[in-house]
């Protein structure tokens, strides 16, 4: 089964790994997935380190980038009130106060000074800063055919470049009134995401969403199927949905190769499909999550209710460092979908690749024998 997305990208297996960590991406892409790299955290320069690695370590086979472009966020269209400097005090005292008492609580220290001055890493920050610096340094490298944006369709002047270069534009969305909105924006391939998805995520279901999408947008426009899918069995179901391809995630939290902090790996290893929360403790922005201390505490009406993104980012990010060098185990949390209860153990990355076609097959197979004549 050859997908015609596979065709376009020159890849084997309609699988799409996103990840942060460069070594995941480089192993799915090796293994005849896509591999996509969540760039929201490296500035230009170091961007350009991450993909001059990958190119040397991905066998010749191509690969994807992501980034995190908002189409609303606070201090949009730069300037002096964009600095994260003046971001940060836009936020009431009163959250860094409860903030600091809630860390107090788990008893985890404030940093030493030689750590707190750190820049800071949030989604929606530095959006106008750096992500077209980020898209020109990624369109520098000729192995990258494809361009992601996780939070609806990025600005026309970046579609444009992107088309230039002969890259395709992905984007994410949650219901088909979004994914029209894409389409009519110039992007190439609408990666449909479903609730029980990791990180930033809508209201409706996979299961629900990817036929309305696949319907919406035409035969003509790619839909990648994301949210739920853990096995070869759920990538069987999102092509018979209609999609050419599955988008995910959380699945290489737990791969050997991912640099997923311990604690994290623990608690991810730990939890339950039940254990996730659909929550703006993060970002600032509804995102599926571990459920942890710090999510139940912005839930409590009690407490202030989380601030719009990026200034919840701030926070969380300021807030994280802290607990994660003490390896908190209540308070660490990740963004993960509610696949997370089908991760019980670490395992290579081309394993799991593998799990995944081979289960496929299984699963086709099975179908097509109800065809099949007596």
């Amino acid at each position: 089964m050859k997908p015609p997305i596979c065709a376009k990208l020159g890849i084997e297996f309609p699988i799409f790994a996103f990840s942060h960590c460069r070594d995941v991406v480089a192993a799915v892409s090796r293994a005849g997935g896509f591999g996509v790299l969540g760039a929201l955290a490296f500035d230009p320069e170091q961007l350009e380190v991450e993909l001059a690695w990958l190119d040397e370590h991905t066998d010749g086979k191509p690969y994807g980038v992501d980034l995190a472009i908002p189409m609303a966020y606070i201090g949009k269209g730069g300037g002096e009130a964009a600095l994260p400097a003046n971001l940060e005090k836009l936020i009431p005292e009163q959250h860094w106060k409860f903030v600091d008492e809630l860390l107090e609580t788990h008893h985890i220290p404030p940093l030493p000074p030689e750590l707190a001055d750190r820049p800071v890493k949030a989604a929606g920050l530095n959006v106008d800063l750096e992500s077209r610096a980020q898209i020109e340094v990624s369109l520098k490298h000729p192995l990258v055919k494809m361009f992601v944006n996780a939070l609806g369709p990025p600005p026309a002047d970046i579609i444009d470049a992107c088309h230039a270069a002969g890259v395709l534009v992905g984007a994410l969305c949650g219901s088909p009134r979004h994914a029209q909105k894409q389409v009519e924006a110039g992007v190439d391939v609408v990666v449909a995401q479903g609730t029980e998805a990791g990180g930033h995520c809508g209201e409706i279901s996979t299961m629900v969403l990817i036929p309305q999408v696949v319907d919406t947008v035409g035969p003509d426009i790619p839909v990648l199927a994301a949210g739920g899918i853990g096995g070869g069995r759920q990538m069987a179901a999102a092509l018979a949905l209609g999609a050419q391809g599955v988008w995910t995630g959380s699945l290489w939290l737990t791969v050997a190769e991912a640099d997923t902090h311990e604690v994290s790996v623990q608690n991810l290893l730990e939890a339950k499909s039940t254990d996730t929360v659909r929550s703006r403790a993060m970002t600032g922005k509804p995102a599926r999550q571990l459920r942890s201390a710090w999510t139940e505490a912005w839930e409590d009406p009690a407490n202030p209710d989380p601030l719009p993104m990026p200034l919840q980012g701030i926070i969380f990010n300021a807030a994280s460092r802290r607990f994660t060098r003490t390896k908190n185990k209540e308070l660490n949390g990740w963004p993960v979908g509610q696949v997370v209860g089908m991760l019980d153990r670490v395992r290579p990355t081309q394993e799991v690749v593998m799990s995944l076609v081979e289960e496929w097959i299984e699963t086709t197979e099975r179908l097509n024998a109800f065809l099949a004549d007596d």
